[in-house]
């Protein structure tokens, strides 16, 4: 039952549904209609019309002490939807200290709203039916349950609403007016061919409804505009006959002698208190509520009604100025499902290497979260990733990380860049200073009209060499400039350079006063952040932040990392990734 934690808050079945092998041993009808599942789960076949019948009249009869008929050939209506719309028209006419009365336009068979209305409330009800068959039923329903004092079941011609129908209750005030209107308006609608989503499942339970119980011309939208228009006529004074005028003469001293119970309508007085439908598609109360607006009715509120897998919209509107409207159910943000934080587990053969590069960083903790703390720390420094902190249990650490750029992708293709871009900046002085030592080493042979020649094109190399470096080299400007550049990108860049691979394209050429800058700008670059620290909770613009818990699970370390808020969980993902494959690349080194 998907939706039963959505039904109204005072229904019976919210958080106790029927139990079903409490009732088959209990009430031998419903017995042969409860089947077990695989599982050993008792379970009704909804598509029986049989079974769900044997189902309402038994939760009647259990809850409410109450017994009656329906035919198969007419509308089973299902008791815990029924039960809410009783419990949204209690909360319309707030409270049920004096007695109440209320209209049900079409009762049915079962006259299931009258019945429970009058037995758990004692509201007296005028119940209106077009159907010989209903009203047969409904009345003998009545009957059988001593409920004829309270309860009035009236035979009224096709299409009628209210006007007709109350032409002999027109001193009467009612307190509400209840209707479960026809949904459809053909036959296609009714079997769902042009009306139901292609991609819905089909209906779990059997519709047996008569033709006037499902179908009206129009639709449910048609049919509850005309109880709309009917309401602003009842709205208006009725003209009285001087036969009429004796009546209410006479009605106004009946009520005085039998306890109010019945209360005489004021000729400036509406007719009803509240008027409510429940509405099967959702597409219709958008459009009622707008002809509500252009009628000018001044108080309209709307409700949902959940059961099982079936959603219900129920609508009410009132002329009167005193009455409470109860505030429509408000628009829910669906909350995110708690799920598990992404979690990686480091195991205790390689502890110890990760405590030895802890150590070496300068940590003097011997606990392998503290050890494994401080990688993770330094990791995070270098990917520029914000963290601090923050309170937790003991033998755990934690880190609150906010994560302003995305860092800790495309390392591979980065680190090709920064190798590439060390290759060609030390090109240029190295081919030099090569050129001008070969020139020396060649000037050393005499004689020889090969070596002369060979002396000569050196030469000549050489002076071309030294116009070119008189060219370029005045005070080395551009190499400055490229340097000043690369300084720049470094800055700007999430990836950095450091030292070691520096030292790896430097070969054996001799360092210059550029290259020298060039290893000691990535130290800067890194410095500076921590010259000026930037607390995670001050940072407007973000990637995500997450909590980060290291705890020591038996002999292992466990890290852990919860999302808090963000733009993706993908990145978070990402960053988990990178520091699991940094951790391992660490104990593989070792």
């Amino acid at each position: 039952m998907a939706l039963n934690k959505s039904m109204h808050p005072r229904n019976r079945y919210k958080d106790k549904p029927p139990d079903f092998a409490y009732l088959a041993s209990k009430y031998p009808d419903f017995q042969q209609h409860v089947h077990t599942s695989l599982t050993g789960k008792p379970i009704v076949n909804f598509k029986e019309p049989e079974a769900v019948r044997a189902l309402t009249c038994t939760l009647l009869k259990e809850d409410f002490g109450l017994t009656i008929e329906i035919p198969l050939e007419r509308l089973i209506p299902t008791v815990p939807l029924r039960l809410n719309y009783i419990h949204w028209v209690e909360d319309l006419i707030d409270g049920q200290k004096q007695p109440r009365r209320g209209i049900d336009i079409g009762t049915g068979a079962s006259c299931i709203y009258p019945l429970l209305g009058a037995t758990m409330n004692g509201w007296y009800f005028l119940a209106t039916e077009v159907d010989d068959i209903c009203f047969d039923y409904a009345t003998k329903n009545v009957e059988q349950n001593n409920l004829s004092d309270l309860v009035k079941v009236v035979k009224v011609p096709q299409k009628t609403l209210l006007m007709d129908a109350l032409k002999e209750e027109t001193e009467m005030v009612y307190d509400f007016c209840m209707c479960n209107p026809p949904f459809f308006a053909n036959q296609l609608e009714a079997k769902g061919v042009n009306s139901r989503n292609s991609r819905r499942p089909p209906p779990s339970s059997v519709n047996t409804g008569g033709v006037t119980e499902i179908m009206a011309e129009g639709g449910e939208l048609e049919f509850v505009k005309r109880i709309i228009h009917d309401s602003l006529q009842l709205k208006k004074p009725l003209p009285l006959s001087s036969f009429d005028l004796c009546s209410k003469v006479h009605a106004r001293l009946l009520a005085a002698n039998t306890s109010n119970r019945y209360s005489l309508v004021n000729m400036d007085s509406p007719f009803c208190r509240w008027y409510s439908c429940m509405l099967g598609k959702k597409c219709s109360l958008a459009p009622l509520k707008e002809e509500l607006r252009k009628q000018g009715v001044p108080k309209v509120t709307h409700t949902e009604f959940c059961q099982g897998r079936t959603m219900r919209w129920a609508l009410a509107w009132s002329f009167y100025d005193d009455v409470v409207v109860p505030s429509p159910p408000s628009k829910k943000c669906k909350l995110e499902k708690a799920r598990k934080p992404l979690s990686f587990t480091m195991p205790e053969a390689g502890l110890k290497e990760l405590q030895a590069k802890a150590s070496a960083l300068g940590c003097t903790c011997r606990s392998p979260v503290d050890s494994l703390t401080v990688l993770v720390e330094k990791t995070l420094t270098e990917l520029r990733v914000l963290h601090k902190r923050v309170p937790c249990k003991k033998e755990e650490q934690s880190l609150f990380l906010t994560a302003v750029e995305n860092t800790w992708i495309h390392g591979r293709q980065k680190r090709r860049e920064q190798k590439r871009q060390l290759r060609e900046l030390p090109r240029a002085p190295h081919c030099a200073g090569t050129t001008s030592q070969t020139t020396v080493t060649a000037g050393a042979p005499e004689t020889s009209p090969t070596s002369q020649n060979q002396l000569t094109t050196a030469e000549n190399s050489s002076s071309q060499d030294e116009n070119a470096e008189s060219k370029s080299t005045p005070a080395d400007e551009p190499g400055k400039e490229v340097t000043e550049s690369m300084t720049g990108e470094q800055k700007e860049a999430p990836e950095k350079v450091t030292g070691e691979d520096v030292d790896m394209e430097s070969s054996t050429c001799t360092e210059t006063g550029q290259e020298a800058d060039l290893k000691e700008t990535p130290a800067a670059a890194s410095e500076t952040p921590s010259k000026q620290p930037v607390s995670p909770g001050t940072v407007k613009h973000f990637l995500f932040k997450c909590l980060l818990n290291v705890i020591q699970e038996q002999s292992d370390v466990v890290i852990e990392m919860h999302w808090v808020e963000g733009l993706n969980r993908d990145l978070m993902n990402q960053l988990c990734t990178y520091l699991k494959n940094t951790l391992l690349k660490t104990v593989a080194k070792s």
